[in-house]
């Protein structure tokens, strides 16, 4: 029987991610049932293990005995001192370019504008960044494991592909020459940050 897990997120494009990972793994992944009508908590942490901890701590109670799967995840631009960070969805509205909750649905675009905004200038060889992912597991209300994965590449200048989310189309694999968007499921899987925290957690869980 295939071990079961909820995620605890609305994001069709993290659950697609997660989905094509379990896919790999024997994992059934479901989205936390109802959700979309509980109250999100404020993620005030300022490390991407904190707001993952808090966020799978806090659904997995509307879960009794189920093992409940929360992310955090974002961009580190070297160049910009590890920034966005933990504020990686919430950048262009941190700069005040855009109300993130009115133009929900452009929230990316905006923030590879306002990514490519602070970049300008900056040569190509120092435009180095990561894609990190950090993961908590929990079960009623205690965090049981925590697995992190990562990916390096560089911030292009213009954004390339359609495929992916967030700021797929500027993140470069130079060893792929291809962006994080113009890869197939599958092979975004294979090296992606979300694609190896989820295999880091599925090796805690089988002992």
């Amino acid at each position: 029987m295939a071990l079961r897990l909820y995620a605890a997120t609305t994001s069709q494009g993290k659950l697609r991610d997660f989905r094509t990972a379990a896919e790999a793994h024997a994992l059934d992944l479901e989205p936390l049932p109802g959700i979309e009508t509980i109250p999100a908590p404020e993620e005030d942490g300022l490390t991407f293990a904190a707001n993952a901890t808090l966020k799978a701590v806090y659904y997995s109670r509307f879960a009794s005995g189920e093992l409940v799967l929360a992310d955090d995840s974002g961009l580190e631009v070297d160049a910009l001192d590890g920034t966005p960070g933990v504020r990686s969805a919430r950048f262009a509205a941190d700069a005040g370019v855009v109300d993130s909750h009115g133009a929900k649905h452009i929230t990316d675009v905006w923030n590879n504008m306002e990514l490519l905004l602070r970049l300008a200038g900056v040569p190509a060889a120092e435009r180095t960044a990561r894609y990190r992912c950090v993961l908590v597991a929990a079960r009623d209300g205690v965090a049981l494991h925590t697995a992190e994965g990562s990916v390096e590449g560089l911030i292009l200048e213009s954004p390339r592909g359609t495929g992916g989310f967030g700021y797929d189309p500027l993140f470069y694999l130079p060893a792929l020459d291809r962006t994080m968007a113009e890869v197939d499921l599958e092979t975004k899987h294979s090296l992606s940050h979300r694609g190896r925290a989820i295999a880091a957690l599925l090796a805690m869980l089988a002992v």
